[in-house]
């Protein structure tokens, strides 16, 4: 990381307060997700001489420090996290949380070693991740015919056989591998399990539709469905005369299409590396740790254990002889142990600012969503990141950056996004949820629609939809 850290503010009456590069400094490690920082002060010690650093080997899944090979906080016996645990529900929250780090721990024996690294998930290729997310949603009876599909998917994501074929091989009816595709369709990246570019897309645009709630842009679907040939040809002219409108109207949704959407479900291995699926096994060391002692949540910045950071001795003496004379050092000699020194100190003072100002704002989270914390999703509040900016006294945009890429551990040890303690739509599908479990009969997502509305919870069917979408739930057709 590059920063000038040694300038100060400046103001033009003309132009009125003008952001300094020490502001953005400041904002730039604020910004910067734990892996990030770290990274950072490790390039501020090689870049800076007069800066120090004492890396302090810290647990991976906790950020305790370790004691020779042993984390003692990871090592406590189950009880002592069981009371955690039994007041989170945290089954009614997985559905929402694509990370893990391990589960309850066991007591040791005495002469047990405890490698926290056993506890990390390790990453699974996507034909593992589908058939994962496939299994819980599928019937037993089922499950063959997807490993089927998986295995007959090329390596850009298309299905290379059709479904009469596959239901041939197999000797089962075409519905059950037509029901099977449309969830594997569903639960895995945009486009996947495609059988030609025509329905790649759609599944594309279907899928920004639901989970962004975006406004379908006009004529997009219709030239997929129907004009895909003609569109390849620049045929504009006569797409816009079938579907009555203008050639500028046809551009503007070809330049959608171009921009948005994706010729191939999968372009390339590391495009599904990032892909949100519901039961991804990925681990995420956390920015902040709240504990629970004694019946009290107690919150910790764990960044600040993994490094002790200090002015080089030396630098440090000679910046103080600095100020007791002048005859012993050139100019030249003058200016680089003070700009140095300088640096070093002001780089830390951001550190140091960057920690207080998570602190702060996590001490407010766990006062406003101790409820949460308690007793699960269900007590959620609804909460924005301008309430807790001026409960903290800070401004919105710098608890944006604060939380943006930064995750938590929560008293029961699982790691959990900043951003779910402002995610009140987790509570909402978990009404949704409950309402589907002690259904008497398959309710339609209007019918969902209404039951919310008397219990106070206003959202449009669209967005009922998203949310059973995103907790694997079957439409009512297929429940």
């Amino acid at each position: 990381m590059d920063m000038d850290l040694s300038l100060d503010y400046s103001q033009d009456m003309g132009m009125g307060m003008r952001v300094s590069p020490t502001l953005i400094a400041v904002n730039q490690i604020l910004a910067l997700s734990s892996q990030e920082l770290q990274t950072a002060i490790k390039q501020e010690a090689e870049d800076n001489p007069a800066f120090d650093i004492v890396e302090h080997h810290t647990c991976p899944i906790c950020g305790e420090t370790l004691k020779g090979q042993i984390c003692t906080n990871c090592a406590r016996s189950e009880a002592n996290h069981a009371q955690a645990a039994d007041t989170f529900n945290f089954e009614d929250y997985a559905y929402n949380n694509d990370f893990s780090v391990g589960g309850t721990y066991n007591a040791m024996t005495a002469d047990e070693e405890f490698d926290p690294m056993t506890l990390v998930a390790a990453e699974r290729t996507l034909g593992e991740r589908l058939m994962g997310d496939l299994r819980a949603i599928l019937d037993t009876s089922d499950v063959f015919i997807a490993e089927f599909i998986i295995g007959s998917l090329d390596e850009r994501g298309f299905l290379s056989q059709s479904v009469p074929d596959i239901a041939r091989q197999l000797n089962v009816a075409e519905p059950r591998v037509e029901h099977v595709l449309e969830e594997l369709q569903h639960v895995g990246p945009p486009g996947m399990g495609a059988r030609d570019l025509r329905e790649c897309l759609l599944l594309q645009l279907d899928y920004m539709v639901l989970e962004t709630d975006m406004e379908e842009p006009p004529y997009v679907r219709a030239i997929i469905d129907e004009h895909l040939t003609e569109l390849g040809e620049h045929k504009y002219g006569y797409i816009a005369q079938k579907l009555g409108t203008t050639s500028e109207a046809i551009s503007a949704a070809r330049d959608f299409i171009k921009t948005h959407l994706n010729p191939y479900p999968v372009m390339e291995p590391a495009d599904y590396q990032t892909w949100g699926s519901p039961s991804r096994a990925q681990y995420i060391a956390p920015d902040v740790v709240i504990k629970l002692e004694e019946g009290e949540f107690v919150v910790e910045v764990v960044e600040s254990r993994r490094f002790f950071m200090r002015i080089n001795p030396l630098y440090n003496r000679l910046a103080g002889q600095l100020r007791g004379t002048h005859a012993q050092y050139s100019e030249d000699e003058r200016r680089h142990i003070q700009q140095y020194v300088s640096r070093a100190k002001l780089f830390m003072s951001n550190i140091n600012q960057r920690r207080e100002t998570m602190l702060k704002i996590a001490k407010v989270l766990v006062q406003v969503q101790e409820e949460f914390l308690r007793h699960g999703v269900r007590s959620l509040r609804p909460l924005t990141r301008a309430q807790v900016a001026e409960a903290t006294g800070l401004h919105e945009s710098t608890v944006s950056r604060a939380t943006a890429g930064k995750y938590v551990m929560l008293p029961n040890r699982h790691v959990i996004p900043f951003s779910d303690f402002f995610t009140a739509s987790l509570s909402v599908k978990d009404v949704i949820k409950e309402i589907i479990i002690r259904e008497g009969r398959p309710l339609t997502d209007r019918e969902i629609v209404s039951r919310l509305r008397d219990d106070g919870i206003r959202v449009a069917r669209r967005t009922v939809a998203k949310y059973r979408s995103q907790l694997g739930i079957l439409p009512s057709t297929l429940r």
